[in-house]
């Protein structure tokens, strides 16, 4: 993993945290409102299994990104600050990215439970945001 200014590192730490946050509560209730739907559909399974996914891995990816905060404080307490990062630093990514493929599934597949037009419709707008999230972090 490529070295990072500890100044960087918590900021990039805080952004992922706060929109981890914000997606996470609405991965959750995505997932509750899913899960009030009364289908047997396939489509409506795979939708529920993707939002509750998003909501845990946004979860990690918050606390994650709390750890980073806390270790790379200036003024940790030494047996804090002399804790390792790398792992924090993955799971904060991992816990991001899958987090919002995740959700980018189960809206994808949530208009499925509606019709057929609908569900291409929502497919198609979830790949599309797939791949500007790709694109955005491949740096194209």
């Amino acid at each position: 993993m490529q070295e990072l200014a500890p100044e960087y590192l918590t900021e990039i730490a805080r952004q992922i945290g706060a929109l981890s946050a914000f997606l996470g509560g609405f991965a959750a209730a995505f997932l509750g409102t899913l899960l009030g739907f009364s289908t047997t559909q396939r489509a409506a399974a795979w939708a529920i299994a993707g939002a509750a996914f998003s909501a845990l891995a946004f979860v990690v990816a918050v606390v994650a990104c709390t750890m980073l905060v806390m270790v790379l404080h200036p003024q940790a307490p030494a047996n804090v600050a002399g804790q390792s990062i790398g792992a924090a630093r993955l799971l904060a990514l991992l816990g991001f990215l899958l987090g919002a493929y995740a959700l980018l599934l189960s809206i994808g597949l949530s208009g499925w439970l509606r019709s057929r037009r609908i569900g291409l419709l929502t497919s198609g707008l979830a790949a599309a945001a797939g791949l500007l999230i790709t694109g955005l972090l491949v740096g194209s």
